[in-house]
């Protein structure tokens, strides 16, 4: 799955980075922690990442300078398009380069958080943009997006050896300043109590008629939650929230009543990739969805491939009761700090995918039937390097066969992830799985055999008839968690704010912070 935006069944099966020095980009990392290192090092990581930083700043203004120059000579729309993505993906790089250099003179946690997450997008950035390129427009930008990958892996390295110890998550008080007792109104009782800043309505009784108009009128860059009401109907658009909206929460009538619906997918036309598919694309830091329901019914058709429903690309999202559905590819959880509560998500082949460190609590995840001849994969993970914040974190959650797959399930495989990128990250814990996963639980990718030695698959205290574990894979990479202590790390407090801080905790979303105490209450409903 090198390529991120093709349809699986022609996804590369061999990678051709350009990694000067990858494992000691690694080692070096580790050797950065020891005393002897500290004491040849300059007085801060600010001194030696800073200048380094500075470098790729100006590596990039020159790779995207190469990126017009070469779509400009282009006569093929496909190259064009993919050139016109990849030079957007350079230029946010850019931006978050420079405020990683901005946040590092501060010497504190949140800025060193902050720094991680943003070098972690970056060389996503990077990979995504080369894996949609193809023929003469791949080959002339190869050199140029090698050297990039190679200073984000080398950054990565040098900022997760600098990252200062944090204090117990329950002896922070800080929050995020964009947080305001709105926020945990609207998450516990809904917009009866609050009025919103702008209303659509298909019937003309509100502010607009269609999502993208709303999304468009709110206000940029601010610094308080600002609220889009969207009411009961069925809205046919495609809609994107372009970084700039920050602090944006669209909120429905229900998942099964609010409904953003549309039909793109990875083919249909050129400029429309895996990641433009999405029916709703959410890019911006701090977006909230509620009571919502996000569709792509492109699928289920061989030519159609990947069609994304929803697509989360902003760190601290969250999105709170709302129903994904789609086929292949339904939810892409990109980059950043995800968290999603009580939702349900619907699809078949890797239809829960992306880079982001996302934790799904208490939702419903459902597989559908698929094509014949093909089989189910439920995650599929793309962590590209050991330093990334990255991974998906399945908690106490029932994973289901839809009506359609459950008759046919016996002969359908169904899988409850394939690994993405060498270092794919993927835990299942304290959940229901359900007899239609397979009892090998986990498959492989085409052709990166090498890579279940480097995952990271992991299960824990789960339950149900699929959650037998005596026949799961033989893979280095897999294993089940016997310590509470590792299975912490892929809690809320563990993967979401052991850098960041408790930034769920001010949102008033109802959430677990570490493992659940029973799991009478799933095991039940299963």
């Amino acid at each position: 799955m090198d390529q991120p935006l093709l349809h699986a069944s022609k996804r590369k099966t061999s990678s051709k980075f350009f990694y000067p020095l990858p494992f000691l980009v690694v080692t070096f990392a580790y050797l950065l922690k020891s005393d002897f290192f500290h004491s040849l090092l300059p007085s801060t990581y600010d001194d030696k990442l800073s200048p380094f930083l500075q470098q790729s700043i100006l590596d990039i203004e020159n790779a995207i300078k190469l990126a017009d120059h070469v779509k400009n000579q282009t006569n093929n729309p496909k190259e064009a398009a993919a050139l016109t993505f990849c030079v957007e993906l350079m230029q946010n790089s850019q931006e978050k380069t420079k405020d990683s250099v901005a946040a590092l003179k501060n010497q504190d946690v949140h800025s060193y958080a902050n720094v991680h997450t943003w070098l972690s997008g970056i060389l996503t950035h990077y990979h995504t943009c080369k894996g949609n390129l193809e023929g003469t427009a791949r080959s002339l930008m190869e050199p140029a997006l090698g050297n990039l990958i190679s200073q984000a892996t080398t950054s990565l390295g040098i900022i997760v050896a600098s990252l200062p110890k944090r204090p117990n998550i329950s002896e922070i008080e800080e929050f995020p300043t964009w947080v305001t007792s709105m926020d945990k109104t609207l998450l516990r009782v809904g917009l009866e109590e609050i009025k919103p800043n702008l209303v659509v309505a298909k019937d003309g009784s509100g502010n607009f008629k269609t999502v993208q108009e709303a999304v468009t009128a709110a206000p940029n860059n601010s610094n308080t939650r600002f609220v889009i009401y969207i009411k009961k109907g069925i809205y046919q658009e495609n809609v994107v929230v372009d970084q700039k909206k920050k602090n944006l929460m669209i909120v429905g009538d229900g998942m099964d009543s609010t409904i953003i619906t549309a039909a793109l997918y990875s083919t249909i036309r050129p400029g429309i990739d895996t990641y433009h598919s999405a029916t709703f694309g959410a890019d911006t830091e701090g977006f909230i969805a509620q009571d919502i329901c996000f569709q792509n019914t492109a699928g289920p058709k061989v030519e159609n491939g990947q069609a994304v429903a929803l697509r989360v690309g902003g760190d601290k999202s969250i999105i709170n009761r709302c129903r994904i559905e789609g086929y292949q590819d339904t939810l892409l959880t990109f980059i950043g700090h995800q968290f999603f509560r009580d939702c349900t998500i619907i699809g078949t082949i890797d239809f829960i995918f992306g880079d982001a460190a996302v934790v799904l609590q208490n939702c419903t995840i459902i597989a559908r039937k698929p094509l014949p001849g093909q089989f189910n994969a439920i995650t599929a993970q793309g962590r590209k390097d050991p330093n990334q914040v990255s991974g998906i974190s399945i908690q106490h959650c029932r994973i289901i066969a839809s009506n359609d797959l459950e008759p046919v399930k016996s002969s359908v495989k169904t899988y409850l992830g394939r690994p993405w990128m060498d270092y794919s990250t993927t835990v299942v814990m304290q959940s229901y799985i359900g007899d239609h996963i397979d009892p090998a639980g986990w498959a492989a990718m085409d052709g990166r055999s090498a890579s279940l030695n480097t995952i990271y698959y992991r299960e824990f205290s789960n339950c149900g008839p699929g959650a037998n574990t005596s026949k799961r894979v033989c893979w280095k990479g897999y294993r089940v968690i016997n310590d509470t202590k590792e299975a912490m790390k892929f809690t809320v407090a563990g993967l979401l704010e052991a850098e960041s801080g408790p930034w769920l905790k001010a949102t008033g979303v109802n959430y677990t912070e570490g493992l659940y105490g029973t799991l009478q209450d799933i095991c039940q409903q299963g």
